[in-house]
Formats: structure tokens, C-alpha cells, sequence
């Protein structure tokens, strides 16, 4: 029913509400509502829905500038960890208009490192090798082979051509007085493990001439024998010419620009300090290799190591054990368990007086004094010294070895005694323990015993009555270590291939593997570490896995470095070399 007008309404009024205003309200209402409808749909439509499937694009400000990111070794790309599906409903996102240009974020592009393939073959769990593979320059004779042929020119005292033969192991031993096996002994040369590596290298399984899945790169220059050449009446320029002619040769090579030099490695069977020359005067000691910008990048393999250099990296003098199988190893380990050892300790050695700080000539006194000491005295001439069935007769007689420093840090003894079953005695951290890092436990305690030489040297300590006062059960169990040790101390001959064990070249390549890949895995990630501090070396290599910072140490006072600099061949280390190849001369074995 129609609602009546109010009565008593003036006639003006009444005109303006009549029929015709009262429809153009109507219509303006009517036009209001459809626009808030289709204002709502709109709202609905475009601004509230957040199916993916539309063309408006989207972009979540807050998780562009806080998604973690993880490093895919596969590509080397950044991959969003919000990438992968979430239990979370996601984020709501805020859309636009076609009409509004909103970019979508990009992450920056990451650098193609070269060396990627590589790293990938290792997380090839069905390649045997994958992770393990050798790349080998194809070096130009001169460098290797040449040397070999005027083997004669390798040492200025000793005819080196014998031992070089059976791939650097030198003549075979024949086992008259029963000390040896009857298979595997050799007279070898302390100063051939260039060429028996390099030998070895030629028998390892997973050889690749692909560089590109390459975990590390062999240099097969003959280091050790090029400066062997040369120590002795010939000037700098020489010394120096193969080295300088080599890092020429890899700098042009495509291998070389990977890592600029940083995965390759070269073996020399010498002590670093026949390498580092510290000046240009002629009278100085050695060549300057191992100061060489490029070779700085690379890692070298020698018998003793700098404690205050990143670039070397100590390996077992060789020994004149070479087995060629499993077993060879087992029945010599199982012979040195059972022997009678009738001396607590003995020394093979000469005396230093011309070095005031040897200790040498105290223990040879010792040795003379003790009825449970044995001295095999070795000097110039005819000795017993020079006699590798007497050397290895005693240490398999005698419970503890004596090893202090040589004409530098190390000497071949400590692993002719340990290959005998006789647990070494150390006198210097450098002699070992800050050394052989890749061979030898870092628990020294569990092989070895040490006597600071100040125990010796300024308060004479007496050696029988230290040894005398460990407990049998722990010498059998240090013997015990000594001798599960064998294996990695040795160089297997490189004509054959031991099946289970890892002798001292699988190891060292293996270390040498394990360096690289982690230093490509710093590099990807972006791990600089800003605090390495190349004059404390030796505490990196002693440190536990994962950890990165070192600090004072007990071993310090042993490790005070010359602080000279001066490069003068009166140098502890230049003096340190030279005396070694007097006892070359002394010594030819």
C-alpha cells in the first residue's frame, strides 16, 4: 500500500517532490549501488585472488631480502632453500594491474668456476674414481728423462746410474745374513723418490687425460736430481735454469689457468732448503724454486720441509723395503712382531762437533756407557754404517731407536727403524711430528717417545733411566703402533700394485687430492681465510679437522726463526743442506 503525502504541505514544496524528482533520486541510487557491486568484484577479482595461473606478476619484498641460500656443487648456481616445497601456507602476496610494470627479483648471477666438472665427479658414488682422478703433464724430456741418461752427472760423489735401475728402487738386495725377506729389498738411494714416485704415478688407477675432471695435477719434473747437478761449482743462472724453463712451460699450458697452478703438485727427494735460495749472491746455497711466484702456488712433495712455508709438504725418505704384493707386507709385519729385541736402545750415527748444539756426541757417550745400549758408529771410510743389513740387523735387536736431528731436522734412519719394528726416539718436532702430518699420527705418544734436547744438552739427562721407566705393556702396544704403521711408511715397487694396503705414495696422493678439493670448495663458498699466517705453518698442519686458528704453542722455542734475513750462506738452513751432502759423502747409501 502506497504510503499517503503528509497533509498541511506548502504548495512549493509540494512541487518539488513530485513525481518527476522523485524518479531521478531513484535512478541515482539505483546507479550508485552498481558501481559499489562492481567496485567489489573488481576488488575481489583482481586485488584479493592469488592463483599463480594469472598474467599479474607478484613479488614478495620480504622474503627476497631474507631467503638463505645454499651453494648446489653440481652447477655452482645459488639455489633459495624456499625454493623446495614448504609445510607452511605461503606468504600472501599483494598483486598489481597489468598496467603497473613491477619486475620480478633476479638473483645475481654467479661466477662459472672451471673447475666444477671436477668437483662433480666426486659425488659420482658409481665411479671408482670419481673424486680420485690424476692429471700428468706431458713434460718434455728435459725435464725428466734427460736427467736419467746422464745419470753419471746426478751426484758429484756417487755413481747414481745403479740407482736409478728397477724404476728408481737401485740393485736388488740378497738376503745372506737372514735380515731381510728374500723378495722386495733394494739398495736404494735416500735421494730417489723422484723417480720412484713418478713410476709410481705411472701404475695409479685412475690416470685421466681429461684435466677438466682432474682432482689434482702432476708436474713429473725430476726436481731433486736437476739441483742435484749443480749444487757444486756452478753458478745461480744455472741452478736456476730448469726451474725458471718449467714454470715458463706450465704458465702457457691451459691446465695452468684452472687455479693458476694451485691443483698442481711435483715431488722432490731432497730437503727444501736445497730449493730456497734467499738471495742472488753466487755464494749462496741451492736454486730459488720454491721462491718462485708461480711455484708458490703450487704444492711440493720433498723429504723435509720448511715449518715456516705453505708450499711444502714432508714425505718418507724411502726405505729398502719395496713390497710387491699384500703379503709381502703381512709376513714382514708378523716377523717383527716376534722377534727377541735383547737392547733397550741404539744409535747409528757420527758426531757433530763442528755444530754445538748437535747432541750427537752426548748420546754416542751414552750409548758407550749403558749395558743396555748398542752404538753402531759411522764416520768416513769403510763402516758398518754404510752396510744396510747391519743398519737393519740392530734396529730389529733394539726396543727404542734414538733419532735426533741429522745435518737438518730429519733423518732416513727414523724410517729405516720404524720399518724394523723399533720405536722411535725424538729429540726436535721437527724431526717428525711437524713433518710427516699425512703419514704418521698426530698423537705422537701413541709411536714415538720425546726428549726435548735441552734434557740432553744442558741437563744430560740420562736416556736408559727415562726408557728404562716405561712399562713393558706399553712398549708392546707402542710396538704394536710402530708396526701397523709399516705400510704407509713405505714405497711399494711401482712394477707392481699392492691389492688392499695404501703404501707412502697412496697416502701422500691422496693428501694431496683431499687439499685441493677443499681448497675448491673455499673458493665456490667464498671462505677466505684472512688470518693464515704463513710463518706458523707447522701449527696448521697439527691442528684437528675443522678447526682453522692456531696460537702459542709448547713447540715454539723450537721453531724460532732466523730473524736475520739477510740471505747469507751462513744461515742455519743454507749451512743445514750443505752439511747434508757432506754426509752424502760420507754415506753413499
Amino acid at each position: 500500500m502506497r504510503r499517503r503525502p503528509v497533509a498541511g504541505v506548502l504548495p512549493d514544496q509540494m512541487e518539488k517532490g513530485g513525481p518527476k524528482n522523485q524518479n531521478s533520486r531513484l535512478c541515482c541510487l539505483a546507479s550508485l549501488s552498481a558501481f559499489l557491486w562492481l567496485f567489489l568484484l573488481y576488488f575481489h577479482f583482481v586485488f584479493l585472488r592469488g592463483d599463480s595461473s594469472n598474467t599479474t606478476q607478484f613479488v614478495d619484498h620480504q622474503t627476497a631480502k631474507s631467503t638463505p641460500v645454499s651453494v648446489d656443487y653440481e652447477t655452482a648456481k645459488t639455489i633459495h632453500v624456499t625454493d623446495a616445497p614448504q609445510l607452511k601456507p605461503p606468504p600472501r602476496k599483494i598483486g598489481f594491474p597489468q598496467s603497473v610494470a613491477i619486475k620480478s627479483y633476479t638473483p645475481p648471477p654467479q661466477k662459472n668456476f672451471p673447475f666444477i666438472k671436477a668437483l662433480r665427479t666426486s659425488e659420482n658414488k658409481s665411479d671408482p674414481c670419481g673424486g680420485r682422478y690424476i692429471y700428468v703433464h706431458d713434460l718434455p724430456s728435459r725435464f725428466n728423462e734427460d736427467m736419467l741418461k746422464e745419470c753419471k752427472s746426478l751426484s758429484l760423489w756417487t755413481n747414481m746410474c745403479k740407482f736409478t735401475t728397477n724404476a728408481g728402487l737401485g740393485p736388488p738386495l740378497e738376503n745372506v745374513e737372514g735380515v731381510f725377506s728374500d723378495t722386495g729389498w733394494y739398495a736404494t738411494n735416500q735421494f730417489a723418490v723422484d723417480v720412484i714416485f713418478s713410476n709410481r704415478m705411472k701404475q695409479y688407477e685412475c690416470l685421466t687425460k681429461d684435466s677438466s675432471i682432474a682432482s689434482a695435477v702432476f708436474v713429473p719434473f725430476y726436481a731433486g736430481f736437476d739441483i742435484a747437478r749443480y749444487l757444486w761449482g756452478y753458478n745461480i743462472s744455472r741452478r736456476d735454469a730448469a726451474s725458471l724453463d718449467l714454470v715458463d712451460w706450465l704458465m702457457k699450458r691451459p691446465e695452468w689457468g684452472i687455479m693458476n697452478g694451485k691443483d698442481h703438485f711435483l715431488v722432490a727427494g731432497r730437503i727444501t732448503w736445497d730449493f730456497r735460495r734467499l738471495s742472488e749472491e753466487e755464494s749462496d746455497w741451492g736454486n730459488k724454486l720454491l721462491f718462485l711466484p708461480a711455484a708458490k702456488n703450487m704444492s711440493m712433495l720433498v723429504v723435509e720441509s720448511s715449518p715456516w712455508n705453505a708450499n711444502d709438504f714432508g714425505i718418507p725418505y724411502p726405505t729398502y723395503f719395496h713390497p710387491a704384493k699384500d703379503d709381502d707386507v703381512f709376513i714382514w709385519q708378523d716377523r717383527m712382531r716376534r722377534l727377541e729385541r735383547k737392547w733397550l736402545f741404539s744409535f747409528a750415527g757420527a758426531p757433530r762437533p763442528d755444530n754445538p748444539k748437535s747432541i750427537r756426541g752426548q748420546l754416542i757417550e751414552q750409548c758407550r756407557r749403558s749395558k743396555v745400549g748398542h752404538l753402531l758408529e759411522c764416520d768416513f771410510g769403510e763402516s758398518k754404517c754404510h752396510s744396510p743389513s747391519s743398519i737393519m740387523q740392530m734396529f730389529q735387536s733394539s726396543q727404542f731407536c734414538l733419532q735426533p736431528q741429522g745435518d737438518s731436522y730429519t733423518r732416513r734412519s727414523a724410517f729405516d727403524s720404524m720399518l724394523a719394528g723399533c720405536i722411535p726416539v725424538f729429540f726436535h718436532p721437527g724431526s717428525a711430528y711437524t713433518q710427516y702430518t699425512w703419514h704418521l699420527p698426530k698423537n705422537y705418544t701413541k709411536y714415538s717417545v720425546f726428549i726435548p734436547e735441552d734434557d740432553i744438552r744442558k741437563r744430560n739427562r740420562s736416556i736408559e733411566e727415562i726408557l728404562g721407566q716405561i712399562p713393558p705393556g706399553q712398549v708392546k702396544i707402542m710396538r704394536e703402533e710402530v708396526i701397523s704403521l709399516i705400510p704407509r711408511l713405505v714405497y711399494a715397487d711401482p712394477r707392481s700394485k699392492l691389492e688392499t694396503l695404501k703404501d707412502a705414495f697412496d697416502v701422500a696422493v691422496q693428501a694431496v687430492i683431499d687439499k685441493v678439493t677443499h681448497m675448491r670448495k673455499d673458493i665456490v663458498e667464498g671462505h677466505i681465510d684472512e688470518n693464515f699466517i704463513e710463518e706458523n705453518s707447522w701449527k696448521y698442519a697439527l691442528l684437528d679437522e675443522g678447526k682453522h686458528e692456531v696460537g702459542p704453542h709448547e713447540w715454539d722455542p723450537f721453531f724460532s726463526k732466523p730473524k736475520d734475513g739477510s740471505g747469507d750462506s751462513t744461515d742455519s738452513s743454507a749451512e743445514a743442506a750443505k752439511n747434508s751432502w757432506k754426509n752424502e759423502q760420507r754415506n753413499p747409501l
